[in-house]
């Protein structure tokens, strides 16, 4: 492949590993339920159907971090070493979440087990939330600057300089929030729909319908007003490229909207995406006894978030608008890592089809036969 080809490749695996983040993080969004459970044994049952998967989305997370700082170098040093008060919450959260599954059962810790499901709530609510922000900053923009020039100067060697609040000032904008909000009620709905797929308790999937009749219509109106404000927002394209190579980007009022029309495919996977949610939550909610929501919910999540990234990346666009210099803002042209490296990890990926096979099998062994309260009381390894 030719250089433009290997980025426009690695910004379909960026995007693919986005929209599986997503989608795990059911994970969160089970946890948010924990501490409003008040019956102990469902509340273990919980806890340990997402304890079989807490760590498929925490390495997808650190994967999606990786694969970013091998193509996308720029970027990351960027965001991770520019907004870094967010993303420290981020994994502060994320640390929480580790402790917790660890100790929580674990007899004489000093904390209890109430403690240990604040925890884990503590980390669905803000986990969720800030991811969202984060995402959120590659349509809305972000306050920083690219000086390239820096990386000659011994006396200032840091390229992106931010604003004082080194992110922070992204959480308290409300188009970051709004996006944030949307996944926090996304991953409620996903648990509730892995809840009543993986557990064999009429009580549970009862609760569990009921908390969809309102989580789900709470989901639908936050996406939807998200897509209008992307849809009405502008958005950077570039232009032209000076001497040196770099680019230069305009202002193209409802740029996103605009993506989505020239780019047919990408709206294709949208619509088909939004049906597939709209058809899982219509037939978990409207059919007795079944229970396989999670599936046609979950393929529909990652065609909607990868159609996103696709909008944020492809056709000329900056997926990481700078609100201080239009010039500095970040597209896959101007941020990736060079042709050589991209080539090398290209190879590397290659064996992605034979980690998601594992992946597959692992799930499916989990997930073989649904949890009973019975086996919570029998086993001897409980989270």
């Amino acid at each position: 492949m030719d250089y433009e080809s290997l980025q426009i490749y690695w910004w379909l695996l960026i995007s693919v590993l986005g929209a599986a983040l997503v989608f795990l993080m059911f994970v969160q969004g089970g946890q948010t339920m924990l501490i409003f459970t008040k019956n102990t044994d469902t509340r273990t049952m919980l806890v340990n159907t997402l304890g079989r998967k807490w760590e498929f989305a925490f390495t997808t997370l650190v994967v999606f971090g990786g694969a970013f700082f091998a193509s996308f170098p720029l970027f990351y040093s960027t965001s991770f070493g520019g907004a870094y008060w967010l993303w420290i919450l981020i994994l502060l959260g994320y640390v929480l979440q580790a402790v917790s599954y660890e100790f929580r059962s674990k007899k004489g810790n000093l904390l209890g087990v109430n403690v240990y499901d604040t925890f884990l709530f503590i980390n669905g609510t803000i986990g969720c939330i800030l991811i969202g922000v984060a995402v959120a900053m590659f349509f809305f923009g972000a306050e920083f600057t690219v000086n390239r020039l820096n990386f000659v100067e011994s006396s200032s060697p840091v390229i992106s300089v931010w604003g004082e609040w080194h992110g922070l000032e992204a959480i308290v904008n409300w188009k970051n929030l709004l996006l944030g909000f949307t996944i926090l009620f996304l991953a409620r709905v996903s648990a509730s729909l892995y809840f009543i797929n993986s557990i064999d308790d009429d009580s549970i999937v009862a609760a569990q319908k009921k908390g969809l009749l309102w989580n789900a219509p709470l989901f639908l109106v936050l996406f939807i007003t998200f897509a209008i404000v992307l849809f009405t927002s502008n958005g950077y394209e570039s232009v032209s490229t000076d001497i040196a190579g770099v680019y230069e980007f305009k202002v193209v009022a409802y740029k996103y909207f605009l993506n989505l029309v020239e780019m047919w495919w990408c709206a294709t996977m949208l619509l088909i995406g939004v049906l597939m949610i709209l058809y899982s939550l219509y037939r978990t909610l409207f059919t007795a006894k079944y229970c396989k929501g999670i599936w046609w919910y979950g393929i529909g999540v990652v065609l909607v978030v990868m159609s996103l990234f696709f909008i944020s990346g492809y056709n000329n666009t900056a997926y990481y608008p700078s609100l201080l210099d239009i010039n500095s803002s970040l597209s896959i042209r101007n941020s990736s890592s060079s042709e050589f490296t991209l080539t090398v990890m290209s190879v590397v990926s290659l064996i992605i089809p034979f980690v998601l096979g594992y992946i597959i099998w692992a799930w499916r062994s989990m997930n073989k036969n649904k949890m009973t309260n019975t086996e919570m009381k029998e086993t001897s390894h409980k989270y």
